[in-house]
C-alpha cells in the first residue's frame, strides 16, 4: 500500500494481513478524494479540515488526508495490532503533530464529551457490523460537526443500512465488492 497524492506521495505504508481487516483499495481511495475535491455537491476544503477516521484500521484514509494537507486527524481503532501498525506508519512517515491515535471502541470514544468539531468523518466498520449506525446517530446528537461537513461510509456492496433520520446520502458509488456512501448529517 502507498500514499497516492500530496506531500507523502509514493511513500509505502504497512498493512495488516488478516481476515478481519480489509484495507481501503487505492482506486477507491482516489475516487473518494476526487469527489471531496471536485464535486459541486460538497463544500469541503480538505486543507483546513479536522478529520475523524473511525474504525481506522491501519489508517490509510487518514494518512492520505494528512498527505493532502488536512489540519488534524483523530484515528479511532479498537484492534491492538492494527493500531500498532497505524502508529508505526505515523512514525515511519514522520507525522507527529497533526494526528492522534485512540485505541478504543468507537462508541467509547464518542461517548466522551468532545468540544472539537469535524468537517470530515470516515467510517470503515467491518462489513458485517451494523452498530456503526448508532455511532452515526451519537455524532448527530452531539453535533460535533461543522455546518459544512461530509460523512463517508465504506460498506459491503450488498449491505442495506437504515440511515433514515440520521444521514442525507448525496452520492453512492460501487467499486467491486465495496460501496461508498457520501452524505451529510440531517440537521
Amino acid at each position: 500500500m502507498r500514499i497516492i497524492s500530496g506531500k507523502l506521495k509514493g511513500k509505502k505504508i504497512s498493512f495488516l494481513k488478516s481476515s478481519t481487516t480489509r484495507p481501503l483499495k487505492d482506486s477507491v481511495k482516489e475516487s473518494i478524494f476526487n469527489i471531496i475535491s471536485h464535486s459541486n455537491l460538497l463544500d469541503i476544503d480538505l486543507k483546513s479540515s479536522n478529520v475523524l477516521d473511525l474504525y481506522s484500521g491501519i489508517g490509510s484514509f487518514g494518512l492520505e488526508c494528512i498527505s493532502r494537507g488536512a489540519k488534524n486527524i483523530i484515528f479511532v481503532e479498537k484492534d491492538k495490532k492494527a493500531s500498532e501498525i497505524l502508529i508505526s506508519n505515523l512514525f515511519k512517515l514522520e507525522i507527529n503533530s497533526s494526528a492522534n491515535v485512540i485505541v478504543d471502541e468507537v462508541k467509547n470514544f464518542l461517548k466522551k464529551k468532545n468540544s472539537r468539531k469535524f468537517e470530515i468523518f470516515f467510517f470503515d466498520p467491518p462489513f458485517k457490523d451494523s452498530n456503526f449506525i448508532q455511532d452515526l446517530d451519537l455524532i448527530k446528537q452531539q453535533k460535533c460537526f461543522k455546518k459544512e461537513h461530509v460523512v463517508i461510509i465504506h460498506r459491503e456492496r450488498k449491505a442495506v443500512d437504515n440511515l433514515k433520520g440520521i444521514l442525507d446520502p448525496i452520492i453512492t458509488k460501487h467499486y467491486g465488492r465495496s460501496k461508498i456512501i457520501i452524505g451529510k448529517f440531517l440537521l
